[in-house]
């Protein structure tokens, strides 16, 4: 039955498989603190229950104690005060017959109505009853129906001392047999008159207490805790026990205290299996959590291992597929956990790849582009440079300075762009060929822009793709500036392994829509706005990688904000560049 049921699950486990190794993993890190916090909290929770009951009961037992102490304490002083009354001399009128003398019914009124002061609510009756069968106190005793007390009858016939009668009903009254009144229960206390002095030797004093709320306390304690109460005197003598048999066993739980005032004892009794029902109640129920919560981690480990396999098992086919050659593929993220994560960095993975391909068929088209293109426009520098050195030297001798001024800046441009065997300049040597672009503008327009400039001598060092800086500048005189009038400010910052360059100008501006457009490699130009800056942010791309290149903020009216961002290169002795982190 068993095995047909654990059939399914053990054909798709194997002992090699990494879904039996999770599931295994996963039971032994579940079930091995869910049994050891569960057995502690049983062990902690039913010695805290254990004791706390203990010491309940303990407690319970001592304040019935307290309370049968305090009951048959106030009685004895209630029989002291009147053996003390009866040793005076002044009392001795006091017989045991009817008074026949006006003195002596005095002297029995007078007696009776200091028994009546002692008198109290828990009081149930004060009589004093001579040998001759007379007594004192309330009219309604029947003294031969003392007899029906056991106790009563169990004194001898010289007493002598106190005699505890224990709990008994008060049915020696004086009524009607016709009544049919609820009897009273009582405690009582009979005291013999044994001294020579005084008056009324060998009557007895009889004390009797309502025991109704001292019963109704035993029998909640009995009911609360299903202990068996038994209470004794010194002699053994059962005064009060639960109503209940009970067999006593050495492994019962025992609540044992005396009572002072008269030697008896208060035991209690309680089954060991009684005693320890709600630690058994709690450890029932951890077991019973015990196996729910095993099984409930049992399902949800196998649950989980499937999933997490499934996946791994799905990565392992789309990695198959991309080796055979199919970039297109994906695989689907389920959960932004590591193995989503793994997933995602495979997705990127392929899809850098993909772009790495497109990016190197891209990098050869445009080198070739390139070298197309300085083949056509291929001229003679030499000519060029001697050709602007004679007219410069003739404009000198005719005294025209602005013309000799702005041919000798333009030389320099000239120089630093037509030098096309270095691809990567310091961006010191940048930096001096744009002073030569400005000094022609300001020959130009006049002094009429601002130009500021904030870059450390040693961020110059660093190597920047060969005419960079000077389309941007042509792009802000031609369609930022109105007459050249404006403030261009050009800062370089070091960010750790990158340069950070941001030119601001405060210019027209560029229309959003050709704002969205102007880095768009794809982007056909159309005018002569917006080629230098796309040319510019290629070239990073070209020689740093994709991730580099420029950043464009503009709103018409308020200028334009370019920030390149490249990392750092310097030049070697061989003239070429390399990285430096």
């Amino acid at each position: 039955m068993l095995k047909s049921l654990f059939k399914p699950f053990s054909s798709r486990l194997s002992y090699h498989s990494i879904r039996t190794k999770l599931l295994v993993c996963f039971l032994i890190v579940t079930i091995i603190p869910l049994l050891s916090v569960g057995a502690l909290s049983y062990y902690q929770s039913a010695k805290t229950i254990d004791s706390q009951f203990g010491k309940y009961g303990e407690n319970a037992v001592a304040q019935l104690q307290q309370q049968m102490n305090g009951y048959l304490t106030r009685m004895s002083q209630t029989a002291a005060t009147i053996y003390s009354y009866l040793l005076d001399p002044a009392r001795s009128g006091l017989g045991d017959s009817v008074p026949s003398t006006y003195r002596d019914i005095l002297d029995k009124n007078n007696f009776e109505y200091f028994l009546k002061a002692l008198r109290t609510e828990k009081n149930a009756g004060i009589y004093i009853i001579g040998r001759s069968g007379y007594y004192y106190g309330e009219n309604n005793l029947d003294v031969t129906k003392l007899e029906r007390i056991p106790a009563w009858r169990a004194i001898p016939d010289n007493p002598a001392g106190d005699y505890w009668l224990g709990f008994y009903p008060q049915n020696h009254e004086l009524k009607d047999p016709e009544e049919d009144e609820e009897t009273l229960t009582v405690l009582g206390l009979a005291e013999a008159i044994t001294s020579p002095y005084g008056a009324l030797r060998g009557s007895m004093i009889l004390i009797e207490e309502n025991a109704e709320d001292l019963l109704r306390m035993f029998e909640l304690f009995e009911n609360d805790t299903q202990a068996h109460l038994t209470i004794a005197d010194s002699q053994g003598r059962i005064i009060y026990e639960t109503a209940v048999e009970y067999e006593a066993r050495d492994s019962d739980i025992v609540w044992h205290k005396d009572i002072e005032a008269n030697d008896w004892t208060i035991e209690a009794r309680l089954p060991a299996k009684l005693f320890y029902r709600s630690s058994g109640l709690i450890r029932s129920n951890t077991v019973i959590a015990a196996v729910a919560s095993t099984l409930l981690a049992f399902a949800l480990a196998y649950l989980f291992s499937s999933r997490f396999t499934a996946r791994i098992r799905r990565l392992k086919d789309s990695m198959q597929k991309v080796s055979f050659g199919m970039l297109h593929t994906r695989t689907k993220v389920e959960a932004k956990d590591e193995l989503g994560s793994l997933d995602v960095s495979f997705n990127n993975m392929v899809g850098g790849i993909e772009s790495l391909i497109r990016e190197v068929e891209t990098n050869e088209r445009q080198k070739k582009e390139a070298e197309l293109r300085a083949f056509h426009y291929q001229i003679n520098p030499h000519l060029l440079f001697n050709t602007l050195n004679s007219i410069q030297w003739k404009a000198r001798l005719q005294g025209a300075e602005d013309i000799r001024q702005m041919l000798y800046h333009l030389t320099m441009v000239l120089e630093g762009n037509l030098n096309i065997s270095q691809e990567l300049v310091p961006l010191g040597r940048e930096l001096r060929i744009i002073e030569h672009f400005l000094k022609i503008q300001e020959v130009r327009y006049g002094a009429v822009f601002r130009y500021e400039q904030e870059c450390d001598e040693t961020l110059k060092k660093y190597l920047i793709p060969r005419m960079t800086l000077q389309p941007l500048f042509e792009n802000i005189f031609f369609h930022g500036f109105e007459d050249g009038k404006g403030t261009i400010r050009l800062t370089v910052e070091d960010e750790g392994t990158l340069l950070r360059l941001e030119l601001t100008d405060n210019g027209a501006g560029i229309p959003p829509d050709k704002l969205h457009k102007l880095l768009l490699p794809s982007e056909r130009r159309k005018g002569r706005g917006g080629l230098g800056v796309r040319n510019a942010d290629q070239k990073i791309k070209l020689h740093f990688g994709l991730q580099y290149g420029l950043t464009v903020k503009s709103s018409s009216g308020e200028g334009t904000t370019i920030v390149i961002k490249w990392p750092k290169k310097e030049e070697n002795a061989d003239g070429h560049g390399d990285g430096n982190d």
